[in-house]
């Protein structure tokens, strides 16, 4: 891959995280800014092989579920993160998995992760941000107009994937109470 495929790719996932920052941060889900921990953000690079297995043969018929688990696992790791580290640094991504596998990943980690009941309005809030945000990367993907089933497709579906992660992850760090601030050195 050349440097002018890398500006591209690094553009696009720069702008889709962009409008879903502002779009989350409208719903009252975000502050505006886009809360990160390296640990969180190393355990992307760790499940996206298995995620992006998993997640590809679900593009055709249920892309919002491909896009939206994503941010599920951010969530997911964010509570693990600031809740036992330690403990959870090395658990697997099919931990993840609910009773189904893949399928109700969503529902597992919801309920027994984040410990919202099944149905409950945290619940429901969550599932209706994943899913607009999953529709998000999936307009922008159209918008770019790329050719499905080639190179530059995985790309920036991978892309995507990652940014929702990355907007799960800081969901769940906000709702848990962090925030970023500016320090002044003397």
């Amino acid at each position: 891959m050349d440097s002018n495929d890398i500006k591209y790719y690094d553009e696009f996932e720069h702008g889709l995280l962009r409008d879903m920052l502002r779009f989350c941060t409208s719903a009252g889900m975000l502050d505006g800014d886009l809360l990160q921990s390296d640990d969180v953000e190393g355990k992307w690079k760790e499940f996206a092989p298995e995620y992006l297995a998993d997640a590809l043969p679900q593009m055709n018929e249920y892309p919002e579920v491909a896009f939206g688990w994503a941010g599920y696992i951010g969530m997911a790791v964010a509570e693990w993160w600031d809740k036992d580290w330690k403990k959870h640094c090395k658990d697997g991504y099919r931990t993840l998995y609910g009773k189904r596998g893949f399928d109700d990943m969503d529902d597992h980690i919801v309920e027994d992760i984040l410990g919202y009941g099944h149905g409950s309005l945290e619940a429901k809030a969550l599932a209706g941000v994943m899913f607009s945000c999953a529709r998000m990367a999936m307009d922008r993907i159209r918008h770019e107009q790329v050719e499905s089933q080639t190179e530059k497709a995985f790309h920036v579906i991978a892309r995507s994937m990652r940014t929702m992660f990355r907007i799960g992850a800081a969901i769940r760090l906000y709702k848990l109470g962090y925030s970023l601030h500016k320090i002044h050195l003397s």
